[in-house]
């Protein structure tokens, strides 16, 4: 019943950018923390982007601050993440994850099963 599906992922050049889109089913978005994950093989699995359900407040990774933007659709129970200025370095797969709770980790409770960026020319 609980489901997120990513949407949005592909190949693009770099410097291109994607809009990654996260749909969830049987529960609201706006009701919980919401992240931003993403795994490349042979690599543990990272943290980009989190709202955390309490203010809205947003927090961005390091190495994407600047280039990717977290944004809410509430009506529509879909979040984004805008990529801009992609790198060859940003290629993974891409999940998105939520949770009731109020902070911003990795232990969520609802996961998708991802979707592929490639940034390679």
């Amino acid at each position: 019943q609980v489901q997120l599906v990513e949407s949005g992922g592909g190949l693009v050049q770099p410097g291109g950018a994607l809009r990654l889109a996260c749909a969830a089913s049987g529960f609201t978005l706006d009701r919980h923390t919401i992240g931003w994950f993403r795994q490349t093989p042979g690599k543990e699995r990272e943290g980009v982007s989190c709202i955390s359900n309490n203010e809205g407040n947003t927090y961005y990774a390091a190495f994407v601050k600047g280039r990717f933007t977290f944004s809410k659709a509430n009506a529509e129970n879909t979040v984004f993440l805008q990529m801009d200025s992609l790198k060859p370095e940003d290629t993974a797969v891409y999940y998105c994850a939520a949770t009731p709770r109020e902070v911003c980790d990795p232990w969520m409770d609802y996961w998708g099963k991802g979707t592929l960026v490639t940034v390679s020319s």
